[in-house]
């Protein structure tokens, strides 16, 4: 199977002599802001980013096959989580350039080859990066009309594109002579544009002409991977490529403190000498790793390899998640003070507190992580999943130093993470091996690994309270969330030396941090602090326990107020498009208002039943932040009060994502989304003991199979006049706060700490 070589696209575009390129400018990328996750870099690239291409006979690189006539590449710095990304970028290119899908080459996240737009987080790559790809194929359609509008001595207006051909809106008079094709026009040309800064206008095309964005668009990933073509990580084999495995410390999941790069005694390297496959045992500061001939030998090495280890402290004891947090130094950062909210509290009808406790969590990939890593000439090559191109690039090069300008990563898919899970670190592992053995290596974790070094999804705390008069019209809110930093630097990082265990805070629990909801006097605080264990992003960052605590004591103020929790939410919001979506989503559920469940009382078959609502919009980044897709679910469920479990029976999920680029792709993304709430709301916590993260394989991290997902309802609101929102993370966001305001529904407790598993479903109805 051929081996990708994206790193030669920009050089042999730059030289294409029949080519419209449309470029930014080489600069630094922006630094992250302070407290913000990224890595710094001064790195500039020697050669113009490349957005759009098009080029006559496409048989750019060694191996790649002309295309008859013309071809269209675009170029994207984020990445393709299986998210479908790649077709949507496709559509929306294809859309401005009016040229068939078939004609066109989504090129995505290759350092030398696409430009740097930053990770893929946020669910920001349809609403923030692909926007500057759009007005470039903008760029590109208009002086591809100019041209044909100079040559027949017409006006640019007369002239009109379709599937790729110009010619004049009256062909009549004109006839085949009038008549060309994007390729036809480059014939002896090589042209450059500048991509316009985005406060000069460019003429896109109207929502009212589109053919493509809005349409249900087959996914241009899938053929290969149903064929069995090179598309994962995992497949890739380079010449003379040898195996590696890591041995990690006896801290799992650890990153920050004194003994990190500190543990290790000595390494016996005759334990391995005996074994076949030539292996080697590569030692640098706390990284050990074994490279053997084959997979199986580095399997056998690594596992026969005797090391010792120092002792380390103990680990902060996590059994009491809400007690960990609470006890960990944090700082106070106010991010809304509006009112006098202790005096509200004081003279209302009804005033509640409540805690609300969210676990640590995996992004529990089905595949371990792998990485292929090739040092030749001084130059590092790594074949890589990550959905941090350009961040790891500056990672990678902070580990070896060899310069930004000589690492290329080549992104291919791996298995999804919707975060950060090992793909970065496996990277550094291959790096330091290859160059430590002068051959190409491959290394995959074992899946014991994966579980206890992944960066988990942090623990969050927070303490709400509420008030309402005796109308049921909100008086207050005070909002305190609790989140443990999620930095987790890369591993190799630490365990070599190159940075220190100093613990190191972000500021990430801001995101939904402020409550949708019409409160008239306002307390937001965040308290920034430490970690307490390796952590990064998950889906729904702080976003999703935060909205988890809004949702269910807005519930909770409607049951108190007497009021329909669908109307209350209603009456409650002034964003006309968060209530036109619960409107919909009741609608579309058959939400009957007063409707009551089983309340603890069973039915005639044993169960107790309920039905629950949330809606949330997902807003991130820095505080204040903006927000992505407004989301709103309507859940039905059961609980079995002698055992304690739940079963979801039916779920509608209404979401708002202003233009829908790809229906097909949006309602797939919400089907993801709603499994894997579903799985981390009822079954997933991660498990500590003194040394560090005990979940280690899928029977102590059990997640939800086919059996137990229920049927899912989508319903997407037609807004092809808006702007299009980040759609990746936010029918999740609301999902927590639906489930549990059923189960309320169901057996009249209210539940305020996640995962509702059978074990405290039964212990909540016992007491």
């Amino acid at each position: 199977m051929p081996l990708p070589q994206p790193q030669l696209l920009p050089g042999a575009l730059l030289a294409h002599p029949d080519a419209l390129l449309v470029v930014r400018e080489p600069s630094a990328p922006p630094k992250p802001a302070p407290g913000q996750p990224g890595s710094a870099s001064n790195y500039v690239q020697p050669t113009p980013e490349i957005f759009i291409a098009i080029v006559r006979d496409a048989g750019l690189i060694a191996d790649d096959l002309p295309s008859p006539g013309w071809r269209v590449l675009a170029f994207n710095g984020h990445v393709d989580l299986g998210t479908g990304i790649r077709t949507s970028l496709a559509q929306i290119v294809a859309e401005e350039l009016d040229v068939p899908l078939s004609r066109l080459d989504m090129v995505l996240g290759h350092t030398n080859a696409a430009p740097n737009q930053g990770p893929t987080i946020a669910s920001a790559s349809i609403q923030i990066s692909a926007v500057p790809l759009r007005r470039a194929a903008a760029q590109a359609r208009e002086h591809l009309l100019m041209l044909a509008a100079q040559r027949w001595d017409l006006p640019r207006d007369a002239l009109h594109v379709r599937d790729g051909v110009v010619q004049p809106v009256d062909a009549a008079p004109h006839g085949e002579a009038h008549r060309l094709s994007y390729g036809d026009l480059l014939i002896g040309q090589h042209i450059r544009l500048t991509l316009l800064p985005p406060d000069q206008p460019v003429r896109l095309k109207p929502a009212s002409e589109y053919r493509i964005v809005g349409q249900g668009v087959a996914r241009v990933d899938i053929p290969a991977k149903a064929t069995g073509e090179l598309s994962f990580v995992h497949d890739v084999r380079v010449p003379g490529m040898r195996h590696g495995r890591v041995v990690r410390p006896p801290h799992p999941g650890r990153d920050a403190g004194d003994f990190i790069g500190r543990c290790l005694i000595d390494v016996d390297h005759a334990s391995v000498a005996h074994l076949p496959g030539n292996v080697q045992v590569v030692v640098q500061g706390d990284f050990v790793g074994v490279v053997a001939d084959r997979e199986e030998q580095a399997i056998a090495a690594m596992r026969a390899l005797k090391v010792r280890w120092q002792p380390t402290a103990p680990a902060p004891s996590l059994a009491d998640v809400a007690a960990a947090i609470r006890a960990q130094p944090a700082r106070a950062r106010p991010l809304i003070d509006e009112g006098d909210v202790d005096a509200a509290c004081a003279q209302a009808a009804t005033h509640l507190r409540r805690t609300y406790v969210w676990p640590y969590q995996m992004h529990a990939s089905i595949g371990p992580s792998c990485a292929v890593a090739e040092f030749q000439d001084g130059r590092l090559t790594v074949w890589t999943g990550t959905q941090n191109p350009h961040m790891l690039r500056t990672d990678l090069d902070r580990l070896l130093n060899l310069g930004e300008g000589q690492i290329d990563l080549i992104r291919l898919e791996a298995a999804g993470c919707y975060g950060r899970n090992c793909a970065d670190d496996v990277c550094a592992d291959a790096a330091l091996l290859s160059i430590a053995v002068g051959a190409p290596v491959r290394v995959q974790l074992s899946r014991e690994q994966e579980h206890q070094w992944e960066p988990k999804g942090t623990g969050q705390l927070m303490d709400v309270g509420a008030a309402i008069d005796a109308q049921g019209t909100l008086l207050a809110v005070d909002f305190a969330v609790r989140y443990p930093s999620n930095d987790a630097p890369l591993l190799a990082l630490l365990l070599t030396g190159v940075v220190s265990g100093e613990p190191r805070t972000l500021e990430m629990g801001d995101r939904t941090a402020t409550p949708p909801y019409r409160y008239a006097a306002r307390r937001v605080v965040c308290h920034d602090m430490p970690p307490l264990v390796r952590a990064s992003w998950l889906r729904g960052v702080s976003a999703l326990p935060n909205s988890f605590a809004h949702d269910c004591m807005i519930d909770e103020l409607a049951e108190a107020a007497g009021v329909d929790p669908v109307e209350y939410r209603l009456r409650n919001l002034d964003d006309t498009r968060a209530t036109a979506l619960i409107a919909a989503t009741a609608k579309q559920a058959g939400w009957t208002p007063q409707a009551r469940g089983s309340r603890g009382k069973p039915q005639a078959d044993g169960l107790l039943r309920g039905r629950g609502v949330a809606y949330a919009r997902y807003v991130h980044s820095k505080f204040p932040g903006f927000g992505a897709a407004w989301a709103a679910w309507v859940i039905d469920l059961s609980v079995d009060p002698a055992s304690g479990r739940v079963r979801v029976e039916r779920i509608v999920v209404g979401q708002d994502t202003g233009m829908i680029v790809n229906p097909d792709g949006v309602r797939h993304q919400v089907h993801g989304n709603v499994i894997q709430t579903l799985s981390r709301c009822l079954l997933e916590k991660v498990d500590f003991d003194e040394a560090g993260v005990v979940s280690r394989e899928w029977g102590g991290y059990p997640i939800i199979g086919f059996k137990d997902v229920p049927p899912i309802e989508v319903l997407l609101m037609p807004r092809q006049d808006e702007p299009p929102m980040g759609a990746g993370e936010s029918a999740s966001v609301p999902g927590p706060a639906a489930i549990a305001n059923a189960m309320f529904d169901a057996t009249g407790k209210r539940f305020y700490e996640a995962p509702f598993t059978p074990q405290a479903v039964h212990a909540a109805l016992a007491a």
